[in-house]
């Protein structure tokens, strides 16, 4: 969920019923270590946003939850989860000159109506099947959803408590490299950058998902983590193309703060035409899973960037849009953000006469 600077007072009619308000404080105990005493103190003063009320819990205690005593993590595959992976023979690539990769901030936090939600984002991700997948808010009750309704992929977490990031690649048409996760040392909300190595058909990449930091009060902090990840994808290997995204609640205003986007990294969504209509991922003008009377937020937090290879490019942005945006039969959407699916053609690969956009 992206942060929500919404202050007007709830009404009881739109409090959430005894049974959600149980549910949210046992999350909150959950995720924290605590109990769920305390978690109703930080709920009741934060509209029981469950993660309003976990920023803030971290932002007090120094970012450290109980228990916790890891900072950065650095490996391969083996902090990843045992999981078995459903991969079968696919046939022929219908599309050969095609890549795709989606983000999306699933709200893995709220518990209204978590495995129907889950299990449609599942059925989007198979569906469309991109080749790279960013996901943010993962939690220890959605992961394994997401690995059991999603058999075709390897998914490699950046945590396993909490809520956290991770990157889903496409068994049979991605090879897995290498995978670090490294946290921002002076996150509050133990947030950090998953960076994973790979080749999807024939190309090296470096993928790189990130939930940066949220909320108003935290921008200085989320403008030094977007520029270690611009750093990053400058510093990464120059025969691989870069692509970094995810949930980085940022504003227009923040990226010029920081002098504006480097150098040879391009904003997907602006590459590929700037359609308003694939603009604003968090849009509480459509999406009402959260509802603040008498706020309407429409913001583009959700972003991806693209750094190419050199000595030339290897792929092109050619469309970007949004998904989930269909009710499910709960009256809810599959999260309160849009994802993000960005298609790429492969230079120099011809597009089959009979394939798709």
């Amino acid at each position: 969920m992206s942060d929500s600077e919404a202050d007007s007072d709830v009404d009881e009619k739109n409090l959430p019923s005894r049974e959600e308000c149980e549910e949210r404080c046992q999350m909150f105990a959950q995720v924290t270590g605590t109990d769920t005493a305390l978690a109703m103190f930080y709920l009741q003063d934060r509209e029981w946003n469950v993660e309003t009320a976990l920023n803030a819990y971290f932002a007090e205690t120094g970012g450290e939850p109980v228990g916790s005593g890891q900072n950065t993590i650095v490996g391969t595959n083996t902090h990843s989860r045992t999981q078995t992976v459903r991969a079968g023979p696919e046939g022929p690539d219908p599309e050969p000159h095609r890549i795709r990769l989606l983000s999306w901030n699933l709200d893995g936090l709220d518990p209204g109506s978590i495995k129907s939600r889950m299990q449609a984002v599942c059925d989007i991700i198979n569906k469309e099947k991109p080749h790279v997948v960013f996901l943010q808010e993962v939690t220890p009750l959605t992961l394994p959803i997401l690995e059991d309704g999603c058999g075709m992929y390897q998914v490699i977490p950046g945590g396993d408590n909490h809520y956290f990031t991770a990157i889903m690649l496409r068994v049979g048409h991605v090879q897995f490299e290498d995978a670090v996760v490294t946290s921002f040392p002076t996150s509050k909300m133990l947030r950090n950058i998953i960076t994973i190595k790979c080749r999807v058909k024939g190309i090296s990449f470096q993928v790189m998902t990130s939930h940066l930091e949220s909320t108003a009060a935290h921008s200085d902090e989320r403008k030094r983590q977007l520029v270690r990840a611009f750093e990053a994808m400058k510093h990464a290997d120059p025969d691989r193309t870069v692509i970094f995204g995810g949930d980085t609640n940022l504003r227009d205003k923040e990226v010029a703060q920081v002098g504006g986007i480097p150098e040879d990294i391009y904003d997907i969504w602006e590459m590929t035409g700037q359609r308003p209509e694939a603009k604003f991922t968090w849009d509480m003008r459509r999406n009402d899973n959260h509802e603040y009377p008498g706020y309407k937020s429409f913001l583009r937090p959700d972003r991806l960037y693209i750094r190419h290879c050199k000595p030339r490019s290897k792929v092109t942005p050619v469309y970007f849009e949004l998904t989930g945006l269909a009710r499910l039969p709960s009256n809810k959407f599959p999260s309160d953000h849009w994802g993000l699916l960005a298609h790429f053609d492969i230079n120099g690969v011809s597009k089959p006469t009979c394939a798709s956009v």
